[in-house]
C-alpha cells in the first residue's frame, strides 16, 4: 500500500489544496456527461429520418432515457450511501461510452432503445455519487460545491445540441463516435478523483458525522413535511424552467413575430442567465442561509413571471434573463437544504431530487406541448406565471441555520 495512504491527518495534505481540484474535475465531468445526454434529442430529427419513425417512436426513446436516467437514481444513491464507491463514476461514464457506440452503430429501433437506456443508466450513477463527493470536497462550502458542480451541468446542456449540430447532423449517425472520445476522458478523469475519494473517504466521514451530531435531529413528522414541500419547490421550479427551455422561442415567434434566428439569440441569453443563477445561489446560501436563498429564487421571482406576458419585447428579453438567474438559484440551496435536513444521506438525496429533475422536465415539456396544441403557446404562458406563487410553502420549512447556530 502506498505510504501516503495510511498518513496521519496531519501529514496529509490540507484540504484547501485539493478542494477546488476535485470540484473542478466534477464539474467538469458534469459538463461531458450532460453534454454527451443532451446530444441524444439533439440528433432525434436525423434518426426519425432514417428509421422512418412515428412521433410516438420518437417519444418512446424520451421515455426509456428519461426512465433509467430519473428513476435508478434515488436506488443507486440508497445504495452508494450504504456502501460508498469511489470509482462508480468512473463506471457510470463507461456505462455511457457502451451506449454512445451503441447508439452510432445501431441499425434499427430496438437498438437505438438500448443506447439511449445505457446513456440513461450512465447518468443515474453519475450523479448521486458525483453530488456526494462534491460535499466531501468542499471544505464546508457546501452550497458553493454543488453551484459549481451544477453549472458544469447547465454549460454541457447548451454545448450538446451546438456540437450535434455542427458534428453529426451533417455528417450521419456513426459520427456519435466522436462523443465517445469525450466520454473516454471522462473516465480517466473520474478515475483520479476516485484515488482522492478513496484516500479521503474515511477522513472525511468522520468529520461529517461529528458535524452532523452537533445538530439534534428534527422530529419525523417535521422531516416529512419539510421534504413534501421541497418537492413541491421543485415541481413549480422545473415545471415552469421547462416552459421557457423548450418553448420560448416559438413564444416569441407566436407574439412579437421575431425571427426563428432572433429568438435563439434571446433563448441564449436566457439559458446563459440560468447558468450565472447557478453558480450564484449556492455561496449566497452559505453566507444568509439557504432558507433565504429558497425564498428569494421561487417567491422572489413571482413578480416577474407576471409580468412577462403582458411585457413589450425588449422587456421580455430583460424579464426573462432575470427569471431565468433568480430561479436556477434555488436547486443547489434545496438541495444542500435536504441533504442537512436528512444527514447520512447525501446518495439517497442527490439522487432523488436530480431524478425530480430530470423527471418532472420531461413530463412538463410533453404536457406543456399538449396544452399549447389545445389553447396556444402564448396562454400556456400566461398560465405558467402562476407556479412561483407556490415559493409561500417556503414558510414551513424549518430553519436549519438557526438549529445549528
Amino acid at each position: 500500500m502506498d505510504r501516503s495512504n495510511v498518513a496521519t491527518v496531519e501529514s496529509s495534505p490540507p484540504v484547501e489544496q485539493t478542494v477546488m481540484t476535485v470540484l473542478l474535475a466534477l464539474s467538469f465531468s458534469h459538463m461531458l456527461n450532460d453534454m454527451i445526454q443532451s446530444t441524444l434529442p439533439a440528433i432525434y430529427p436525423l434518426l426519425k429520418s432514417k428509421f422512418v419513425l412515428t412521433f410516438a417512436q420518437v417519444g418512446m426513446i424520451t421515455t426509456v432515457f428519461q426512465c433509467t436516467a430519473s428513476l435508478l437514481q434515488p436506488i443507486i444513491g440508497f445504495a452508494t450511501d450504504r456502501r460508498p464507491q469511489p470509482y462508480s463514476l468512473a463506471l457510470g461514464m463507461g456505462v455511457t461510452l457502451v451506449g454512445l457506440v451503441c447508439l452510432a452503430r445501431a441499425g434499427s429501433y430496438p437498438m437505438i432503445l438500448l443506447a439511449a437506456g445505457l446513456v440513461g443508466l450512465g447518468s443515474s450513477v453519475f450523479h448521486p455519487e458525483a453530488s456526494r463527493m462534491a460535499r466531501l470536497a468542499s471544505g464546508g462550502k457546501h452550497g458553493f460545491a454543488q453551484s459549481l458542480f451544477q453549472v458544469g451541468g447547465n454549460f454541457g446542456t447548451s454545448l450538446g445540441p451546438l456540437l450535434a449540430a455542427a458534428i453529426v447532423m451533417p455528417y450521419g449517425q456513426g459520427h456519435v463516435l466522436w462523443f465517445s472520445a469525450l466520454a473516454f476522458i471522462g473516465m480517466i478523469l473520474l478515475t483520479r478523483v476516485g484515488n482522492w475519494y478513496r484516500d479521503h473517504l474515511n477522513e472525511r466521514q468522520k468529520t461529517a458525522h461529528k458535524h452532523a451530531a452537533r445538530r439534534a435531529p428534527l422530529p419525523r413528522s417535521t422531516v416529512i413535511q419539510a421534504m413534501a414541500v421541497l418537492v413541491a419547490l421543485i415541481f413549480s421550479k422545473y415545471i415552469y424552467l421547462s416552459s421557457l427551455t423548450n418553448y420560448y422561442t416559438f413564444y416569441l415567434v407566436a407574439r412579437f413575430g421575431v425571427s426563428a434566428q432572433h429568438a435563439q439569440i434571446l433563448l441564449f441569453l436566457f439559458l446563459f442567465a440560468v447558468a450565472a443563477g447557478t453558480i450564484v445561489g449556492g455561496p449566497v446560501g452559505d453566507r444568509i442561509g439557504r432558507k433565504y436563498v429558497i425564498w428569494i429564487s421561487i417567491l422572489g421571482v413571482a413578480p416577474f413571471t407576471w409580468l412577462l406576458p403582458q411585457a413589450n419585447l425588449f422587456w421580455t428579453a430583460i424579464l426573462s434573463v432575470i427569471i431565468g438567474a433568480v430561479l436556477a438559484s434555488a436547486f443547489s440551496a434545496i438541495l444542500v437544504y435536504a441533504q442537512e435536513l436528512v444527514p447520512g444521506k447525501v446518495g439517497l438525496i442527490a439522487g432523488i431530487f436530480f431524478g425530480l429533475a430530470f423527471g418532472i422536465a420531461g413530463i412538463a415539456s410533453a404536457r406543456l406541448g399538449k396544452l399549447a396544441d389545445r389553447i396556444g403557446i402564448i396562454e400556456v404562458f400566461s398560465i405558467c406565471r402562476y407556479l412561483p406563487l407556490l415559493g409561500l410553502l417556503t414558510a414551513f420549512l424549518p430553519n436549519l441555520d438557526r438549529k445549528r447556530a
